[in-house]
């Protein structure tokens, strides 16, 4: 008896100590089979930061040993402020450049000896050969995508970070609560009907004497199409790229969204984001609205012109930014949705700084 108790016990032990050693496999948003031999504890983070944070949780930021600095610390400096703070570490961690400026670093990514690197999968197809020289020196790439502003990738992304990561409780939880966001969304949309109106998106960061991109395929782009508005950069760009002026007089926009954040020596661009000033917000959109032509647009005529932070696009808390586009769309059928207090929910929930600032933004408050 005491024999059979003993084996029984050893092999339960023994059956423990396997899973927690067994390997961890998942496939990303490239189709690829990412497997590490148990959860990572040392991480180089190339992109989506929060959602980095948001679906590992506590200790998250313990486990990154480099990052690219730039497109977080550059492209939203007072959102990296407030995490500094919050999360002290920060300040310390090295940097591997980025593939945006042609700056990253693969030697550096080798020499962090990282168990995972993250990469978003405009960075994983501009590193080409470089890829294969961190795969060879055995470091294990899983590829993320919120760019394309799909349920499936956001989906996939997530779970997949979320099991690699040990923490695919966090994000199923995450992932339900976007999809139950952009089904509410869906539902709200179908019943309201069909709408006619034509959408203009124009990333406002270099002042209004220069046009700045619009969206076709991605981003915003993806995001106005998924909920059926007629986004006017539709077949006349790719994923991003500046319409011309003329054409944006003539197709006549009956909305306005200008994509503004918190970019640095961008002295005219809309300010939007962490720690904003909503009446700075304003100041700058209506340079906007001076532009030769824009006052015959129906969008300026009828005060639809509207802030929206372009740092909240291409996130798990970027269906916010799909409630508010909605809302303007189908005013009816939204307007029991509050999106500013849904996305200061979504930080007290998962991520530890406050949205405190602008993130959505109607110009027409102070026209009136």
């Amino acid at each position: 008896m005491i024999k059979k108790l003993f084996i029984s016990t050893l092999a339960a032990v023994l059956t423990l100590a396997a899973s927690a050693f067994a390997d961890i496999t998942v496939t990303d948003v490239k189709g690829r089979t990412v497997t590490v031999p148990k959860v990572p504890e040392r991480v180089v983070l190339g992109f989506y930061y929060e959602d980095y944070l948001a679906i590992v949780g506590p200790g998250a930021l313990d486990k990154v040993v480099a990052l690219s600095l730039s497109t977080w610390k550059d492209w939203r400096p007072n959102q990296f402020a407030l995490y500094e703070k919050a999360l002290p570490k920060l300040s310390s961690i090295p940097d591997v450049g980025n593939t945006e400026d042609n700056t990253f670093s693969t030697e550096k990514v080798i020499a962090a000896k990282p168990d995972l690197l993250i990469l978003a999968a405009w960075s994983y197809d501009a590193l080409g050969e470089g890829i294969k020289q961190i795969e060879a020196a055995g470091i294990p790439i899983v590829v993320l995508d919120y760019n394309a502003q799909t349920v499936e990738k956001h989906v996939a992304s997530t779970l997949a970070l979320g099991k690699l990561m040990g923490t695919e409780d966090r994000a199923k939880a995450l992932a339900k609560n976007y999809q139950d966001a952009i089904i509410d969304i869906d539902t709200r949309i179908k019943a309201a009907g069909p709408t006619a109106k034509k959408v203009y998106v124009e990333l406002a960061q270099k002042g209004p004497a220069e046009v700045g991109n619009s969206y076709g395929n991605s981003m915003w782009g993806a995001l106005i199409g998924s909920l059926g508005g007629a986004n006017i950069a539709k077949g006349q760009i790719g994923n991003w790229g500046p319409l011309s002026p003329e054409y944006v007089l003539a197709q006549k926009p009956d909305l306005i969204f200008l994509a503004g954040s918190e970019w640095l020596n961008k002295p005219q661009s809309v300010a939007v984001g962490f720690g904003a000033d909503p009446a700075v917000t304003r100041e700058r959109m209506k340079a906007y609205m001076q532009r030769p032509g824009w006052s015959e647009l129906p969008a300026v005529k009828n005060g639809d012109v509207f802030a929206i932070y372009h740092g909240g696009a291409r996130t798990l808390s970027d269906y916010v930014y799909a409630q508010f586009i909605a809302k303007q769309l189908y005013p009816a059928a939204f307007k029991d949705v509050d999106p500013a207090k849904n996305i200061a929910d979504y930080y007290a929930k998962w991520l530890p700084i406050k949205a405190d600032g602008v993130f959505v933004l109607p110009y027409k408050a102070e026209a009136q």
